[in-house]
């Protein structure tokens, strides 16, 4: 991988001091036009070799770009709050909007490479990680992202040579540490693990760019040069309206009209069965949250169903046996101007809790393969591929220590139309009921198509729907109750 970038590469200082001048101009248009469009966001990913010229290169970029709009991130070592939380979850919320740049040091690459050259993790480990990189780069491309990916190179000797005159020179001394020699030392095994990062994730939406940092002059070209091609690339595109020609396979076909939302029985209970059992509930799930084995998990609860289904009257009986200061509700609707400007799932990791914490999604990133599919908010290319999408953030979720636990709440056609009635001859209940609950109503067959698809597609063993037959109101709390204790009884052991 790195044969080009040890030739020794090198700018003479007049022919650098010819070019800055017209690349800077051409940057700065490139970065306005960028910012006027808005239709997508440039995410530079800067990684390689210490002291091989990273920071340097990227002073300049701000030097000669407008820095108001580039947000410049340097990710250390993960502090208390972002270690309880999914690995990616500090990435994500760097994330830039559409019409930014977003420079990113020690990104989701750094960590995996570095564990793996100190021999923490095992090769099949590292080698999870970038699949689940590589699933993340091919998303935030088909997000419209521009993804621009630096490995900054250097030859052992070079890397030496650098790291002995930093240390001469008094003003330069302090950026060399007992890290820097640690890892020289371990050059070629960082070489190695690094050839194999590069080679298994450089991809067509997302290669990697190995730049010589041997010479400085050469560098900020090469990078200068590199990202006004791109952005160039993308903005001729994105002025002429071209979008890449997706196509998807076909869904299966409906034959004999049986699905898991039909199979579903009415279910009954009495009142005083639903009080009793709503005290014992209650009163497990307030131990269970406050018990010292809770403190290192987390509680993701999703509420999904048609509308007048009774999610927030199950949701009210699950919170009522909480620490007001332990949870957070999530209303979900139309996304914001801010969150449009975000590829789809980010306004969903933001709201992520951390450990001994719970947060309640009403509607939640399922709204994606229901309401979008159904209304025709996104194409069906888009739909398609976030069932995959979805379950890789699930899959992050548990593999944090969260307990995900997911419930639809069906109710027939029927008992829908008489609690909009209900609703509608109610003074108290008249907010309830709005002109888009009717036209919903109105496609409830590709609704429940689309909640059949969801279920086959997205109920996976760490994080399966229950499925509420939700009819009866007290029956309906009553299975989320019992659902929520005894998933977190199993996690907890």
């Amino acid at each position: 991988m790195f044969e080009s970038a040890e030739l020794g590469h090198s700018t003479d200082k007049d022919t650098y001091r010819q070019a800055v001048p017209a690349l800077r101009a051409e940057l700065l248009d490139a970065q306005l036009d960028l910012l006027e469009l808005r239709q997508f966001a440039v995410v530079v990913l800067v990684n390689g070799v210490d002291k091989a010229g990273k920071g340097e290169t990227v002073n300049l970029l701000n030097e000669w770009m407008d820095p108001r709009h580039i947000q410049t991130w340097a990710f250390d070592a993960p502090s208390a709050e972002e270690s309880e939380r999914p690995y990616m979850w500090r990435f994500w919320r760097a994330l830039p909007p559409r019409g930014k740049i977003a420079v990113m040091f020690g990104n989701w690459y750094t960590q995996p490479i570095f564990e793996r050259v100190d021999r923490t993790s095992k090769k099949a480990e590292l080698d999870k990680r970038l699949d689940d990189i590589r699933r993340f780069e091919s998303m935030l491309a088909q997000e419209g992202v521009l993804l621009i990916k630096f490995w900054f190179h250097l030859p052992r000797d070079a890397q030496k040579a650098r790291l002995k005159a930093l240390e001469k020179d008094p003003r330069t001394r302090w950026r060399v540490t007992e890290r820097d020699w640690r890892y020289y030392n371990l050059y070629e095994r960082y070489r190695e693990v690094a050839g194999h990062v590069l080679r298994t994730t450089s991809t067509a939406a997302a290669p990697w760019l190995i730049v010589d940092g041997s010479d400085a002059n050469y560098r900020a070209l090469f990078v200068g040069r590199t990202l006004l091609s791109a952005l160039r690339r993308r903005l001729d595109a994105a002025s002429q309206h071209w979008t890449p020609r997706l196509s998807v396979a076909p869904l299966p076909p409906r034959v004999d009209g049986l699905n898991v939302l039909d199979a579903l029985v009415r279910q009954d209970m009495k009142r005083k069965d639903y009080d009793d059992q709503l005290e014992r509930l209650q009163g497990r799930l307030a131990l269970l949250s406050r018990s010292p084995a809770f403190r290192t998990r987390a509680l993701v609860l999703v509420f999904e169903g048609m509308d007048a289904a009774g999610k927030g009257g199950a949701i009210r009986r699950v919170v009522g046996a909480l620490d007001a200061r332990q949870y957070r509700v999530i209303p979900v609707a139309a996304p914001t101007d801010e969150e449009s400007a975000q590829p789809y799932l980010w306004r969903f990791w933001r709201h992520l809790p951390r450990r001994g914490k719970v947060v309640v999604f009403d509607r939640s990133w399922y709204g994606r393969v229901l309401v979008e599919r159904v209304e025709g908010f996104c194409s069906e290319a888009d739909w398609m591929r976030a069932y995959a999408e979805i379950n890789d953030f699930e899959d992050e979720l548990a593999s944090a220590s969260a307990v995900v636990v997911k419930f639809w709440l069906a109710i027939s056609k029927d008992e829908q139309l008489a609690r909009f009635k209900e609703r509608e001859s109610e003074p108290h209940k008249h907010f309830k009921i709005t002109e888009e609950d009717w036209r919903n109503r109105d496609k409830w067959d590709e609704y429940s198509r689309a909640v059949c698809d969801m279920v086959d597609r997205t109920s996976t063993e760490y994080a399966p729907w229950t499925l509420v037959e939700a009819d009866d109101k007290h029956f309906a709390r009553i299975k989320v109750l019992r659902t929520i204790c005894e998933r977190l009884e199993a996690a907890l052991g």
